[in-house]
């Protein structure tokens, strides 16, 4: 008994290669939960992540480099914008973001400080998850004073996405 041919895949709306921006496709590594779309709440009732402009409490230990005004650059070296506030936990003393004044368009986005590399003898933060062009195309937040659950899940999913869609090399299997 003879099959027929097996025919050749197409890319059109193939999950394995996302069309359009796949950093914002919602597929592999840049897979998000569809989270209520509200923010954490502390026990008061308060937005649990917010910048520290909105909470004057909160400061940076002085003996810490601050990292406003640093510069940030992606995976490609470029520059991709300048810190312009800290973003903290009110239940959980830590800084959770970096929010960035992107210089490709002026949006201010927000970068999880788990995928910053801090150099402050250069006053520079590194990602290297993604490049300098794609900080433009960040998930971006309703309210500039406060990040929503979903929010933060989409936020987290770009930056992790770009660990293998950020550039074509990385879609392509490694050699050791």
């Amino acid at each position: 008994m003879s099959y027929p041919p097996i025919p050749k895949a197409r890319n059109i709306n193939n999950p394995i290669e996302p069309t359009g921006n796949p950093l914002l496709s919602g597929l592999g590594p840049a897979a998000y939960a569809e989270r209520q779309d509200r923010p954490d709440l502390t026990i008061g009732g308060a937005a649990k992540i917010v910048p520290m402009r909105v909470v004057t409490d909160f400061f940076i230990e002085p003996r810490d480099p601050d990292p406003r005004g640093f510069t940030v650059s992606g995976c490609d070296g470029a520059r991709a914008g300048t810190v312009v506030d800290v973003w903290v936990d009110r239940s959980e003393p830590q800084i959770r973001y970096l929010e960035v004044a992107v210089a490709a368009n002026g949006r201010q986005v927000l970068l999880p400080v788990a995928c910053a590399l801090f150099s402050p003898s250069r006053r520079d933060v590194q990602v290297k998850s993604i490049t300098a062009a794609q900080f433009a195309d960040v998930p971006g937040t309703r309210t500039s004073d406060q990040v929503t659950l979903l929010e933060e899940d989409r936020i987290a999913a770009y930056y992790a996405g770009g660990y293998l869609y950020a550039t074509p090399s990385r879609t392509e299997p490694a050699l050791q």
